[in-house]
Formats: C-alpha cells, structure tokens, sequence
C-alpha cells in the first residue's frame, strides 16, 4: 500500500508541476523591472531565480491619439534602441519566467477617450509586444500585459482589457494583469477588475496608510486582505504587493523580512486565491536583498497538498476495488 501510494503521489506531484507552470497558485514573486539602471540587466534579474514575473516598467504614453512610447530610465531609449532587450526577454522565457509590459506608472501621460480607443490601444500593444512581430523590443511574443494606472482618466480601462481578451483567445493565450492600491475600490482599475478576466492583481498594499502594515501593527493589512481576496474570487488570483525596501514607499507598509515570513506569509496564503508577492521594484530588492530573504518561503506547501490529494484519491480508488473484488489486497 504505501510504494501505490509513493506511486500516485509522484504522478499527481508531476501534475501539479505541470498545472503551476501555467498559473502562479502555488506562490510565486513578481518583481517591476526598469526604473533604474542599477536594476542590473533582465538577464541577471532572471538568472537570480528569485522571480516567477517580471513586469517590464513602463510604457507610459499612450491613448487619445498620442504617439506611443516608453520609458525604461537608464537601461534603453532614443540612446539605445529597446530592442537590445529581445534576447534578454527570450532568456528569461527560457527559464521558465513570464515577462509582462506593465502600461502606466507614476509619471507619463496616458489615457483613453473612448472604447474604441481602448480597443485601438488592445491592437497595438498586440502587434507590437504579443504577436512576435517586429516592435519596440524587437520581435518578442511577450507573456501579457500589466495595467498600473495611476493617473490619467479612470475610463475605458475595462474596454482595453476586455479586448485584450478577445485578442487572446483568438490567438496565443497571454496574460492580463492590475495593480491597483490596496483601498477600494481603486478609482482607476475597479471596472477592469470587475470583468473578472484579469489573471493576476498584484495590490499595492504600500503608501495607502488606511490598508498597509505598520510596524507592530498587521490588523489594517488583513482587513485589506481579506476584502481583496473576497472581492476578486474566484477568477484572479492575488499578489501581495510590497516595497522591497523602506525607501520604495515614502509613505510606509515596508515589512521586515522576519515579520514576512513569520506574521504576515501564513495568514496570506490561507487565501484559495493567493498567488505570491510583489515587489516594488527590482533597484531595491538588489540594494535590500528582500527576496532572497523570502523566496523559501512565499510558495504554499506543495508536498502537504499532493500528500492530502493523493491519500484521499488512494483511499477512494481502494475502496472502490474492494467493492468491486473483496476478496483482493490493495
């Protein structure tokens, strides 16, 4: 009995592996890359294998007419063509890894006047980042894209996504992505979320005093948390938004790693939906080394999942047989 229980907690094991590949439900860190040059390469940010995202910051100009275009700080621009970045983007693919290009950001100038423009802006951003035609990184398929909308008109957001999904069913599947702030709703991205088909939403649970951690202090946190994690059940699963270092949120809700791992982790992922953290950004977690610190520990217990699984399909399927055969041993 217990080498057939061995057997069949290998098999649902290498079906997990095979589902988690395609969905971060296991517990994964997300990570904004590209607001500062010491972020390091995406090669280097890849090959640290610390992070499951890596979200492309920011395409900051868009919408009502205007003339696409980007931001990347030190990495890439008029300079430097940003399409030196392709085969840094492959390599993370490679790896396994999921790069999104996140649209907004803090500064920038975007917006959308109408749902057609919502849909036209869901058709460049598939010509030029998911369809792997020639564009502003070069000829990349990128794995979806991230709405941080932090200014700008809080309409049509929901006619972008809605026909960003359209897109990806009729082609390669891509993911959709939000990260609104941890109060709600978000005045920005409430409809988007609201369609229910957004993947991921990575929640900003820093500079919001009412809903962040404060030092000794988780209550304000997990009332968030839960509302969240209620709010956007069941379709999208739901990151832990933090700053990698105290200096990434002038306004608070920095945890020290240790109150992570030990206070804030094992009441996050009781959630049926919690996907992981995020983290804001990369240029701190290299200055902060955060998630090094916490990387064991953001992934649910895989083995005690595929053991409870495997015991209840075993015992199920042995009494089966018995009905069946009483007279045999499993």
């Amino acid at each position: 009995m217990a080498s057939q229980r061995r057997i069949l907690m290998l098999i649902l094991f290498t079906l997990f592996c095979t589902i988690k590949s395609s969905q971060a439900s296991n517990g994964g860190i997300a990570i904004y890359w590209g607001q500062n040059n010491g972020d390091g390469t995406l090669t280097s940010t890849c090959d640290t294998g610390n992070y499951e995202i890596v979200l492309l910051a920011f395409l900051n100009d868009f919408g009502c007419g205007r003339p696409p275009s980007w931001n990347f700080a030190g990495h890439c621009g008029e300079w430097s063509p940003c399409t030196k970045l392709q085969p840094e983007i492959e390599h993370c693919q490679q790896k396994g890894i999921k790069v999104l290009l996140s649209l907004g950001g803090a500064v920038g100038s975007y917006s959308l006047c109408s749902s057609q423009d919502g849909k036209d802006v869901a058709h460049y951003l598939f010509r030029n980042f998911l369809s792997g035609q020639f564009g502003p990184l070069g000829s990349v398929t990128l794995n979806g894209i991230d709405l941080d909308i932090e200014g700008g008109s809080n309409l049509y957001w929901e006619d972008l996504v809605k026909e960003l999904d359209v897109l990806r069913h009729q082609n390669q599947y891509f993911y959709l992505s939000a990260a609104p702030q941890c109060f709600m709703p978000d005045h920005y991205l409430d409809k988007a979320i609201k369609t229910g088909i957004l993947d991921y939403v990575f929640v900003q649970f820093y500079n919001n005093p009412p809903c962040q951690y404060s030092p000794g202090n988780t209550a304000l946190l997990f009332s968030s948390w839960n509302t969240w994690t209620s709010y956007v059940l069941p379709n999208n699963t739901v990151f832990l938004g933090l700053p990698a270092a105290p200096d990434a949120a002038p306004s608070g809700g920095y945890i020290q790693p240790d109150v992570l791992i030990h206070e804030v982790l094992p009441y996050v992922k009781q959630a049926s939906n919690y996907g992981g953290v995020m983290l804001w950004d990369r240029f701190r977690d290299v200055q902060n080394h955060y998630s090094d610190q916490i990387k064991d520990y953001v992934p649910k217990d895989v083995l005690r999942f595929v053991t409870a699984v495997s015991d209840a399909i075993y015992e199920g399927v042995s009494a089966a047989f018995h009905h069946i055969l009483p007279n045999q041993p499993y």
